[in-house]
């Protein structure tokens, strides 16, 4: 009984590792084996490198690369909610405001994330 329930989850776990398998093998045996000294070079793109790799940059970038992505995972959020709304507010006949709430509270910790860190001036690029 069991076995058919996961027999294609099963096969599927099977067939994957065995693809990734042969994949990796195949690629292996076809690699060329001659390393000539530019494909042992750190960068690839024909400019032979200079100077440290090992060189410093401001956090700062990270800090904003992550907040684009916070505020981009929040519009991901959004948009099935909002398509959703009227439905959730108006379950069974009538109006419900715990969606709108609920929302409300997201946006609210959210601006206060974004509030927080304009405060400390991770926002500006200088």
């Amino acid at each position: 009984m069991l076995a058919i329930y996961y027999g294609p989850v099963a096969t599927m776990v099977v067939l994957s590792v065995a693809f990734a398998v042969v994949s990796l093998a195949l690629a292996y045996l076809l690699r060329p084996v001659d390393m000539y000294e530019a494909k042992l070079l750190t960068y690839e793109c024909g400019l032979i490198p200079w100077g440290e790799a090992w060189s410093r940059f401001f956090v700062r970038y990270y800090i904003i690369a992550l907040i684009f992505v916070l505020f981009d995972i929040e519009v991901m959020f959004l948009i099935p909610w909002a398509v959703v709304y009227r439905k959730l507010s108006t379950a069974g006949g009538e109006i419900h405001l715990f969606p709108a709430v609920e929302m409300g509270i997201f946006l609210v910790i959210l601006l206060l994330g974004l509030a927080y860190a304009w405060r400390k001036g991770d926002l500006e690029w200088a």
